[in-house]
């Protein structure tokens, strides 16, 4: 051997282990059988994922594709070490996009970037990666981990979703049709799902707690863990419904720009829609949030989801039937306001948010 092989550098010794990253593949690929379903055998290890579209059951179907990510919520999972639920969140924040055209999701994907890879932490976020396909009814069938050392610094990591869902041609959401004096359904969230974190962070920095000081807002659990409480899917209840009547005529995931930003989005050009406050029953997370970091409400509005995670566009003639349904799928939807003939803004408020 010769001097200069003896001085060589290897890919370890810049930062990037091969040994640790095989040790991961092995440690996930139980976590990712469990998610089968019809279509798709989970196995991971190949160059590229495989679905069939014919053993899902599909005859003419319409793909739909969507990707996201958790933003900066991870820096809370990295922070306070509780990384076992922020891959519900990724997968939330995909698949409840496809479920609002009315497509079904059917696969998943995942990117996990970090400096440097710790397997255990690494296993624990495909843990919720795989939890959250099984809530969604889809099959986490390949995906990506990269160790980029000064890219990432230390231990930090991004995550990146990508999920592909599907729908029979002729029943993709929204539908046409919709006319002032639709009823507007409201579907509760679970707290602050994943957007608006830059200014949670801020305001958490604001009051000096620590993430493991308990929860100012919520009892038996620290701050970090409260504010990592998962994004809800809401897949299964929804295409229930969809399945049980015809009266969803659309349906808005509300994500980042809260209820100004997200509820055009399914709404013809000649219509708004009159969300009434009053029937919005905000979480606790929320008022503390408003309250801390001095937040008026309209700010409040286009940042969070301040309680509802779903809209749903009905035919009030079946507005009966499809809370029934929904009920009965597990959900608990308000009357969360009506269609309107468009004026100078798309969406406006009734009442005040109770925070």
């Amino acid at each position: 051997m010769t001097a200069e092989n003896e001085n060589g550098l290897t890919y370890a010794q810049a930062g990037v282990d091969i040994d640790a990253g095989n040790a991961l593949v092995d440690a996930i690929k139980p976590l990712v059988r469990a998610t089968r379903r019809p279509g798709a055998d989970a196995e991971i290890g190949g160059f590229g994922g495989l679905f069939d579209l014919k053993a899902a059951g599909f005859k003419d179907p319409i793909l739909v594709a969507a990707n996201d990510g958790v933003g900066t919520k991870v820096k809370i999972a990295i922070e306070t070490n509780r990384h076992a639920t922020i891959g519900i969140d990724l997968v939330a924040m995909c698949v409840n996009d496809l479920v609002v055209q009315g497509a079904e999701p059917l696969f998943f994907l995942d990117y996990y970037a970090t400096g440097k890879l710790v397997p255990g932490v690494g296993a624990d976020i495909v843990r919720g990666i795989a939890e959250g396909c099984r809530q969604a009814g889809c099959a986490l069938i390949g995906g990506e981990t990269a160790e980029m050392p000064g890219l990432y610094g230390g231990q930090d990591y991004d995550l990146a979703g990508f999920a592909v869902g599907a729908a029979e041609r002729g029943t993709l959401l929204p539908k046409p049709g919709i006319a002032a004096g639709d009823l507007v359904l409201g579907l509760p969230s679970s707290g602050v799902h994943s957007n608006g974190f830059s200014l949670v962070r801020r305001i958490v920095a604001r009051t000096g707690l620590a993430w493991d000081a308990p929860a100012p807002f919520e009892t038996g659990r620290s701050l970090g863990e409260a504010l990592l409480e998962p994004t809800r899917i809401y897949v299964k209840p929804l295409l229930a419904a969809l399945k049980a009547t015809d009266g969803i005529k659309a349906l808005a995931h509300i994500t980042g720009g809260g209820f100004p930003d997200n509820l055009p989005r399914v709404l013809p050009d000649d219509v708004g829609i009159a969300v009434d406050l009053d029937a919005v029953k905000a979480p606790a997370v929320f008022g503390w949030l408003a309250r801390e970091g001095g937040v008026a409400e309209a700010e409040m509005l286009r940042t969070f989801n301040c309680g509802i995670g779903m809209a749903v566009v009905i035919d009030p003639a079946k507005a009966d039937a499809v809370i029934a349904a929904l009920t009965e799928a597990g959900e608990a939807p308000v009357r969360l306001g009506r269609i309107t003939p468009r004026g100078a803004e798309p969406v406006t408020f009734e009442g005040r948010l109770a925070l």
